[in-house]
């Protein structure tokens, strides 16, 4: 058996293996799933040394008014949210829609009302929550969405897209197919549920502040809108200790505006309103400063 083959088997079996514990685990209470969760989450803040110190940057730059030990508290914090929101995606892959329900408490829904025929965008930022958020609106209408490929992992891959399809009629893009299918969908009256805040590179992004660092950020929901004149209903998913509150927010006003910059800066200073209620929640982990202006150094090692 030749190498490359020894590994993808070796990579698969370990792939089946974890969906299997995760499989187990949905049957469990959820606080002793997030009990479980608290215990890796621990243990991922002394092993994952290299992105314990991406989030421990990200935490700095945005909030430099902060006390370094506040800083590291809401650090560990963020550890112990995201390994519970991992384990978590056992509940929303598997678990019965009954059981949903009362896991995910919906707010706003009627927010989303499509009986005007508007095509919708539904904004949700990357929270813990951001999988829940997702799910509870596929367990009320068919929708369009994007996700990353996990190509080395294809075994989860396939886990993820079935996972996020399993309720309603849901079209799935890979994030490298661009937006033509999602505007199509939209224009055909499904809400697509659209993730805007990750550093994807230079290519497409412009430079408007996150927390007043500049940041490349992909100004799609302006033109998005602008295309198909949606309009962007915001959705806020919170971890609680008896699941998930799932807040559908009011449409925005007066959006678009007046330029593309101006919206994708309005786009992150509301992200920023939001990310300061629950800043523990939000996804540090990512190199969300990773592309800098021209001539400027970079802020990760």
């Amino acid at each position: 058996m030749k190498l490359t083959s020894m590994l993808s088997f070796f990579r698969n079996s370990f792939a089946y293996f974890a969906l299997g514990v995760l499989w187990l685990l949905h049957w469990l209470p959820l606080p002793l799933l997030r009990g479980i969760g608290c215990l890796l989450g621990r243990m991922a803040f002394n092993l994952a040394l290299a992105r314990r110190e991406i989030a421990r940057v990200n935490l700095r730059l945005c909030f430099p008014e902060m006390e370094e030990a506040e800083r590291e508290r809401l650090l560990r914090q963020h550890f112990i949210i995201f390994a519970q929101s991992m384990l978590d995606r056992a509940l929303l892959w598997w678990a019965s829609p009954a059981r949903l329900s009362r896991l995910l408490e919906v707010r706003g829904w009627e927010h989303v009302d499509r009986s005007d025929q508007q095509s919708t965008l539904l904004l949700a930022p990357h929270f813990a929550g951001l999988d829940a958020g997702g799910v509870a609106a596929a367990m009320r209408v068919s929708g369009v969405s994007v996700y990353s490929r996990q190509k080395r992992q294809p075994v989860f891959d396939q886990m993820i897209l079935r996972g996020r399809t399993r309720f309603n009629q849901q079209i799935l893009i890979s994030r490298k197919e661009g937006m033509r299918r999602a505007m199509k969908g939209m224009k055909q009256g499904l809400p697509f549920y659209y993730l805007p805040d990750m550093d994807l590179g230079r290519k497409e992004s412009i430079f408007v502040p996150f927390f007043g660092v500049p940041a490349a950020t992909v100004p799609g929901v302006s033109r998005l809108v602008r295309a198909t004149r949606a309009k962007v209903v915001p959705v806020i998913t919170r971890m609680t200790a008896k699941g998930y509150t799932v807040d559908f927010l009011p449409p925005w006003e007066n959006f678009p505006g007046e330029s593309v910059e101006a919206d994708t800066r309005f786009m992150n200073q509301f992200i920023e309103e939001c990310v300061k209620t629950m800043p523990e929640q939000y996804h540090w982990l990512h190199k969300r400063f990773k592309t800098r202006p021209l001539g400027e150094a970079g802020f990760y090692a």
